[in-house]
């Protein structure tokens, strides 16, 4: 054992060269080769002229850009408030009652469905014509206007996403220890105080999980928007990612949608580093 843990140590590099020159190539790679014609004007064709940062002060100049930061805002604050929210208290509410296992199954069965087959199934219902005029009784365009065609997709978006906050959330409170919950119940605490004051700070590990992944997951939203709507009307319901996709394969300007590609990672990078940063504090 004394002469083979010297080796073992010795070779431990090579051990995981492998996955790290794996991770490089799919991951490392990439990114650099799209910051790279982010520095040029590129159409897929003829070589990549460099033009220097050229595509960043175009992207900064242009008004479209304001808009994609205002619906991806939008997403964001969204998805925190109801896929993540709402995935809490129907955790909450179904959590330690005789059946609730059964009460989640209708939340849990969308989150089947991908990103492009929920935009399927939310445009009849969505459309000018679609189920939800005719059973409410109005005639309102959800997906014509902004903002109210974001709002109307992050429905959507939390009817898919709301199953597996749930789960998450009731994996917390199963993995919370009974005693504080009974010491607190034995002191006079219950209901709203039980959960403000017990329940909710040991579950905190798993809720800076949970909004990370909402977080990051709202920051690139694409397929349900690209389906829906495809950024339009015009260009009032782009998100950034949406912005990135029609500007390097719609327009082929891959120098321009590789600049956008880099902020968008540069953004989701930057906020998943100051959250992460305010869950550790």
């Amino acid at each position: 054992m004394s002469t083979r843990a010297p080796m073992l140590g010795r070779f431990r590099l090579g051990y995981v060269a492998p996955a790290a020159l794996l991770v490089a190539g799919l991951l490392y790679a990439p990114f650099l080769w799209t910051a790279y014609l982010s520095l040029t004007r590129y159409d897929g064709l003829a070589p990549p002229e460099w033009i220097g940062p050229h595509n960043f002060v175009k992207l900064l100049d242009d008004p479209a850009l304001l808009t994609s930061i205002r619906n991806t805002l939008l997403w964001v604050i969204g998805t925190m408030v109801l896929p993540v929210g709402l995935g809490l208290l129907v955790a909450v509410l179904s959590y330690d009652i005789k059946g609730g296992a059964w009460y989640r199954v209708p939340f849990m069965l969308p989150y089947a469905l991908s990103g492009a087959g929920l935009g399927l199934v939310g445009s009849p219902i969505l459309s000018h014509d679609g189920i939800a005029n005719r059973l409410l009784g109005v005639d309102t365009a959800f997906l014509q206007e902004a903002p109210q065609n974001t709002l109307a997709m992050l429905l959507v978006w939390t009817w898919q996403q709301l199953g597996v906050n749930t789960l998450l959330f009731v994996v917390g409170l199963q993995s919370i220890p009974k005693e504080p919950i009974e010491a607190a119940r034995i002191d006079g605490a219950s209901g709203w105080r039980l959960f403000r004051y017990v329940i909710w700070p040991l579950m905190r590990p798993l809720t800076a999980v949970v909004v990370g992944l909402a977080l990051v997951a709202s920051l690139k939203t694409f397929d349900i928007v690209w389906v829906l709507t495809q950024g339009g009307p015009g260009r009032n319901s782009e998100t950034l990612a949406v912005t990135m996709y029609k500007e390097t394969f719609v327009a082929s300007d891959y120098g321009y949608g590789s600049a956008v590609a880099v902020m968008l990672t540069v953004v989701t990078g930057l906020a998943s580093y100051l959250y992460l940063r305010r869950q550790v504090r």
